[in-house]
């Protein structure tokens, strides 16, 4: 096989394999199923992420839910989805009442403009929940 086939034959193979991506219809099924058929309430969860990000290799985020983190009444887990990455989940954290604060940042890639979604679970059961739309000028995850 000569070298021109053999490159043309990588390619097909790696756009074959490359991961599809997402659907709005994605997001609310992965949304569906963090709750676990509980509703999903607005409120109590912040998400902290610049509305027009530059460079989506390394864009910095923050997620904090408005908790006591008592014994009683604390944050289980925390969850972020993104609308157009080919990973829908992007963060899980589960956390309980020694962590002292329901509080997550680190810094994620974002493979183009989209919606991002924050879903945190509390030790009463009940689902919160908070959206941005983040614009991105160069994309990532699209290698």
């Amino acid at each position: 096989m000569d070298r021109s086939r053999r490159l043309c034959l990588g390619l097909g193979m790696t756009l074959v394999l490359r991961p599809a991506d997402a659907t709005p219809e994605a997001l609310h099924a992965a949304i569906a199923g963090f709750a676990a058929g509980t509703p999903v309430q607005r409120g109590r969860i912040a998400l902290e992420i610049a509305p027009l990000v530059e460079n989506g290799n390394a864009v910095p985020i923050s997620i904090t839910v408005d908790s006591p983190m008592t014994a009683t009444d604390h944050v289980r887990e925390i969850a972020l989805f993104t609308a157009q990455n080919p990973q829908l989940e992007v963060l899980h954290c589960r956390l309980g009442p020694h962590a002292g604060r329901a509080a997550v940042a680190t810094r994620i890639r974002l493979a183009t403009s989209q919606q991002i979604v924050a879903l945190a679970r509390l030790s009463d059961g009940s689902c919160w929940q908070v959206g941005a739309d983040v614009v991105v000028t160069l994309a990532a995850c699209v290698e």
